[in-house]
């Protein structure tokens, strides 16, 4: 194998168009324009970003800060609201027990990249933290002006986790979180969220609010439950194209929209923890206000086995009012509880209702009340007539070995009864 010299390097880069990045003792020209990184034009050129220029071992980065005192409204909600944060009811959102229950340990992170559909290509060109503090709550946007600051921002935003213990997405256990990890690890860095632990709030807002407002995107749940309206806000689509708009000319006049839109996303964020977990720890003074709510509140209490809260909750959003479907979808799941209490007059009446009406449960209700006559009332008639109106609304191999069964039992009683009636004749006549 040929030896590759420099001469090679040297005709490679003039086909590439690429200049020498060598040290050169030559002067440049006088009245040379003073170039940045890549060519770009130098820091104090990129007009409309505010920020402070950061300085370090690896290089410069872009940092903007702001800040939220605790009187400061969002939405219909105040600032305040982060101070007093039930953190323990953190426990009922993770799989896994979290061992932070300290909201100032915390910090709720957000990225605009380059690109939506992820992939060792896409770079988080923003990554905005938020960090509770005694007197409010502090967003720092950590922006790269250009991919040769990648890693001096990385390294500080690492510098910056390494104080927390937790943190906090909304999707960003599938791309946030991920795509970070993904660039320490190409730029041979050590991995801060290794240690951490992560909260991700997406599936939890979707138990509760997916029923009545459908989408559960961020801007739509802090438009639904927060009151907080934006304007003039700029599609997250949009966001990559306005970065490499800015790359191309250096002019940052049209990046506040994308800096504005990332720190309404971490307050809102932080807010809507703040809310979700304040249900979680008290659920019977949570101020729901739409029957939907209440019942996805209930449904994720009956899931984690409280059922007497749950229960409490489901008769409450029936009184609230529910769409139909979820009006038969709460009396079904209430007979369920009951069930499992042991109040089966409750659950019977419940599914009486259940099966006067055509709904999704309709076949289901006529299946519990024919195990119910069948099991616990040994009333088999009964229980072949649930078995039956059950088989017409939806027939099924199980249903016609439960008919057969119960049919079997029929005869044996049938025959019981006939035995006994003729002992009786015979006794008699004796």
């Amino acid at each position: 194998m040929e030896r590759i010299t420099q001469a090679d390097i040297d005709a490679l880069r003039r086909r590439m168009q690429i200049r020498d990045l060598r040290p050169s003792n030559s002067a440049p020209a006088p009245g040379a324009p003073k170039r940045g990184r890549q060519g770009l034009p130098s820091a104090a050129s990129h007009r409309g970003i505010e920020g402070a220029e950061q300085v370090t071992a690896l290089g410069r980065f872009l940092l903007q800060e702001h800040f939220y005192p605790n009187e400061q409204p969002h939405g219909n909600l105040q600032i305040r609201c982060l101070q007093n944060m039930p953190c323990d009811a953190v426990q009922a959102i993770g799989a896994e027990p979290m061992r932070s229950t300290d909201a100032k340990r915390w910090v709720f992170l957000d990225t605009e990249t380059t690109g939506l559909a992820g992939g060792t290509g896409t770079c988080a060109f923003l990554v905005g933290i938020g960090m509770i503090e005694d007197a409010g709550f502090r967003v720092q946007l950590y922006f790269m002006r250009d991919f040769d600051e990648e890693h001096a921002m990385l390294d500080a935003l690492a510098r910056t986790l390494a104080d927390h213990d937790t943190v906090v997405t909304f999707n960003g256990k599938t791309f946030d979180v991920p795509l970070l990890e993904t660039r320490y690890r190409l730029k041979r860095q050590r991995n801060p969220f290794q240690m951490m632990e992560h909260v991700d709030l997406l599936h939890p807002a979707r138990r509760l609010w997916k029923e009545r407002l459908g989408n559960c995107r961020l801007v739509n749940l802090e438009a639904a439950v927060l009151g907080v309206e934006r304007h003039g806000d700029i599609p997250g689509a949009l966001i990559p194209q306005r970065y490499f708009d800015y790359l191309r000319s250096g002019d940052g006049s049209k990046l506040g929209a994308v800096f504005h839109h990332n720190v309404l996303d971490i307050v809102s964020l932080a807010c809507l923890t703040s809310v979700l977990l304040t249900m979680l720890a008290a659920p019977d003074g949570a101020s729901l206000h739409h029957g939907q709510d209440i019942r996805g509140l209930a449904r994720w209490l009956n899931k984690l086995g409280k059922e007497a809260q749950a229960l409490g909750l489901y008769r409450k959003a029936i009184r609230t009012g529910l769409p139909r479907r979820d009006l038969f979808a709460a009396l079904w799941e209430t007979a369920q509880i009951e069930r499992r209490a042991g109040r089966y007059e409750e659950q019977v009446q419940l599914l009486r209702d259940l099966a006067r009406v055509s709904s999704m449960h309709r076949a289901a209700a006529f299946v519990e009340l024919a195990k119910h006559y069948e099991h616990r009332l040994k009333d088999y008639g009964l229980a072949l007539k649930m078995t039956r109106n059950a088989q017409r609304h939806a027939p099924s191999p199980e249903l016609c070995h439960r008919e057969q069964r119960i049919l079997r039992k029929l005869g044996a009683v049938s025959k019981r009864d006939e035995a006994e009636v003729t002992s009786a004749t015979r006794t008699s006549a004796g």
